[in-house]
Parts: C-alpha cells; sequence; structure tokens
C-alpha cells in the first residue's frame, strides 16, 4: 500500500477492540476508519460484509473454549457476507496441542455448513490490504454502503431455531445443530430434563445444570431499569 490515495468514500467500522492495532493505522492512510462497539464482527465493510478476525492463538483457542462457532453463527445470523479472517504465519497444527481431526473439522463445518469463506494473512498490513481491498470493491465498485446494525440476511426456520439455541452459554453452532436433532424441536430442548440433555454429545453434567438454571430461574427486573 505504497504512496497512499485517500479514499473520503469509503469508510471501514471497526470495533473498539482493534483500534490500537496497527491496521487501524495503515487503513486510515487509505480510507476514514471510524469506532464503534461492534455486537459482532472487528469490521464492518459494506452493509452486507462483516470480518471477524482472528490471531493463530485466539482461533485454536476459540475452537476449544467454544466461542467460535457461537461468534460465527452470530455474524452469519445478521449479515449476507461474513468472513473469517485468520491472521499469522505460525504453523496452525503444531502452535496448540489440538488434534488436526479437530481443527480439520472446523474448517469444514465453517466452509461447509456455515458457508462462510476463510481469508488467510500473515501480518497487519497483509489484513490491512484485505480489508481494504473488499472494502473498495463492495462501497465503490458495487455502490453497498455501511449499516453500523448490518443487514438481516433472511433466515430459514432452521437456521432460527439453530440461532435461538446458540444464544445458551457455551453452545456453540455445532452443538445447537445436535440438541435439534435429538429433540427435534427447540420447544422440547427447553423441556427436556438435566438426564436427557446430557444424553447429547457435548453435553455433559455442569453445562447441562447451567442450561436448566438460565431456562428455569425466574427473571428478577434489574434496579437500573424504569
Amino acid at each position: 500500500m505504497s504512496h497512499p490515495i485517500f479514499h473520503e468514500n469509503i469508510i471501514i467500522y471497526a470495533d473498539n477492540r482493534e483500534m490500537s492495532s496497527r491496521i487501524i493505522k495503515i487503513l486510515s492512510k487509505h480510507c476514514r476508519v471510524e469506532e464503534r462497539q461492534l455486537a459482532v464482527a472487528d469490521y464492518l465493510l459494506s452493509e452486507r460484509v462483516a470480518v471477524e478476525r482472528k490471531r493463530v492463538p485466539d482461533f485454536l483457542q476459540s475452537i476449544v473454549d467454544g466461542r467460535l462457532f457461537k461468534q460465527l453463527c452470530e455474524m452469519r445470523a445478521q449479515f449476507e457476507k461474513p468472513i473469517l479472517l485468520i491472521e499469522g504465519e505460525e504453523d496452525i497444527y503444531s502452535e496448540r496441542d489440538i488434534h488436526t481431526n479437530a481443527i480439520n473439522g472446523a474448517f469444514s463445518a465453517i466452509i461447509l455448513d456455515m458457508e462462510i469463506p476463510i481469508l488467510w494473512t500473515k501480518n497487519n498490513l497483509e489484513t490491512a490490504k484485505m480489508l481494504f481491498a473488499i472494502a473498495k470493491r463492495e462501497q465503490v465498485q458495487t455502490k453497498s454502503g455501511v449499516c453500523i446494525r448490518g443487514k438481516i440476511k433472511p433466515k430459514s426456520l432452521n437456521q432460527e431455531q439453530e440461532f435461538l439455541l446458540a444464544g445458551l452459554p457455551k453452545i456453540s453452532g455445532v452443538l445447537a445443530r445436535r440438541l435439534l436433532k435429538h429433540f427435534g424441536s427447540p420447544e422440547k430442548v427447553f423441556n427436556a430434563s438435566l438426564d436427557e440433555l446430557q444424553e447429547v454429545e457435548g453435553i455433559g453434567d455442569k453445562l447441562a445444570k447451567k442450561i436448566k438454571k438460565i431456562l428455569s430461574s425466574k427473571y428478577e427486573k434489574s434496579i437500573l431499569e424504569d
């Protein structure tokens, strides 16, 4: 991105957690970058394109702790063209003690089941180049503006059901689908007993109790509410 030309008509919204990165400094030389607290994604490049950026270590950790599929499911639900961008030169298969099958399984689910493309960059500079190129294509060539809230993509009934269950703590898109396949409907999931929940692969005693507590506890009005 040498000899930068500033494009006043291109705007990229970045989550406030990204604002201290070198990516922002590079992008700011080429287009308008505005800080926002984004509910999903790290960058909004148009009303239909959102990007979740993960460094290699964070990508692997998000597989382990279950954040990855919940984040991507939320992004998939709100944007027509969600993108996962993985940044870093580390060997993703040797960076952590995670079985190769688990990593490849995650890639397969993201690309085939969620239909989210994965982009790879080596560093902040390559990431900035990629983000700017996509934003330029979207906003200049296809004239698709940027909407902070995102353009809600129409979802099928099954996707709505998966998204509903993925709102529960530590329930990824994969676990949501397993629950629905096992019980047949969200209503039956919500009415399931602790023992019945644990019949689903990936749902242990601790998680089952957490789910039941959330679903059955009485809602207490916040003192901050009117």
